[in-house]
């Protein structure tokens, strides 16, 4: 069975920008599952480029600008998930970082072949520690469509 590394993203005191966090915490609370690593990516940094290494699929959780309904939860895979970091406007700044993240690990040869955006539409990106109501409610949902995948992938590993 290979590894899965579940990173989430975000500033957990800029409200709905750390929901990403928000999503790996709840998964973190729920029970363990072999193979899955789960980190707090915070704000995004090249240092991350190193829990790459040896991953066999990336789930990343963040807040992504869809002009959506706040909490609104949507899955970019694969090819999907590369044509949204590719657009010109990041929807965020961890969006940009992202991009920059995977490119790096292209590069060096260690791009996770399977690999997902978990992006919930924020509401509100501005100091404080607390979600917003929609995206509160809606993070019960992004935690089970997160683990739901993952499951998924460890049925295809095994």
């Amino acid at each position: 069975m290979g590894s899965i590394l579940v990173l989430g993203l975000g500033n957990i005191l800029q409200g709905d920008d750390g929901v990403g966090v928000h999503v790996v915490r709840w998964l973190a609370g729920q029970a363990p599952m072999t193979g899955v690593t789960v980190l707090d990516g915070g704000t995004i940094c090249a240092s991350l480029l190193v829990e790459l290494e040896g991953v066999n699929a990336l789930l990343v959780a963040d807040a992504v600008e869809s002009g959506q309904e706040a909490g609104q939860v949507t899955l970019f895979q694969g090819a999907e998930m590369d044509r949204l970091l590719a657009r010109p406007r990041a929807g965020s700044v961890h969006e940009a970082g992202l991009a920059e993240l995977l490119d790096m690990a292209r590069l060096l040869g260690c791009l996770p072949p399977r690999r997902a955006l978990l992006g919930i539409q924020p509401r509100t990106i501005a100091w404080g520690d607390t979600l917003s109501l929609p995206l509160a409610r809606s993070l019960p949902e992004a935690g089970r469509r997160a683990r739901s995948l993952l499951e998924e992938w460890q049925r295809e590993d095994a």
